[in-house]
């Protein structure tokens, strides 16, 4: 389930191939990913919207399973970028042996405010069940703009109540410090 207002998909949509046929840099967040995973890893793009995390993610040798709730975005996903596995799914109930995908996950990524989009109350939720999918010693990265719905200590809490510890934070993708004035946090998560 998620938060977001009527048309906010198809916007969406259309704001990331119109970046894309500008030849606008789309994958920061997949390249921290792909430097952080072996060469061939399985990846689960949680809230994969479009697909362009996963689209680049697969392009670089991994295999990667897309799971976003919006059936609009993952119909755009298998349009733009075949190659990777779509699936509709609601983050908070993910279950994706009984979506044919059995085998675990090396790494599992919530890019592009996931966690903002969510249904307010299920976060902890859907951290518990995207990192259910994910082997023991790999690792659930997020990114969001902690100036929306959802605060910094609130999602550290919700990381703790998920059964998950912080192991890093920065504040962009490309690795730069964090600081307490930061407006967007990457956290990488681990099992604990």
């Amino acid at each position: 389930m998620t938060d977001t207002k009527p048309g906010h998909s198809e916007w969406y949509i259309e704001r990331f191939r119109t970046m894309a046929a500008e030849g606008a840099d789309l994958g920061g967040e997949a390249r921290l990913v792909d430097a952080m995973v072996r060469p061939g890893s399985r990846v689960l793009d949680a809230g994969c919207g479009p697909g362009r995390l996963g689209a680049v993610l697969h392009e670089r040798g991994h295999t990667v399973v897309g799971v976003d709730a919006d059936p609009a975005l993952i119909e755009a996903a298998e349009a733009d970028h075949p190659g990777p596995r779509w699936l509709v799914a609601d983050l908070s109930e993910l279950d994706l042996p009984a979506m044919g995908e059995p085998d675990p996950f090396d790494a599992a990524v919530l890019a592009g405010n996931v966690l903002v989009f969510v249904a307010p109350g299920t976060e902890t939720d859907v951290l518990r069940r995207v990192a259910a999918h994910v082997v023991p010693d790999g690792f659930v990265i997020t990114g969001f703009h902690v100036n929306r719905e959802l605060p910094l200590a609130r999602f550290d809490e919700c990381v703790v109540e998920a059964g998950l510890r912080v192991e890093h934070r920065f504040s962009t993708w490309d690795l730069r410090a964090w600081h307490d004035d930061a407006d967007f946090a990457v956290t990488v998560l681990r099992h604990t």
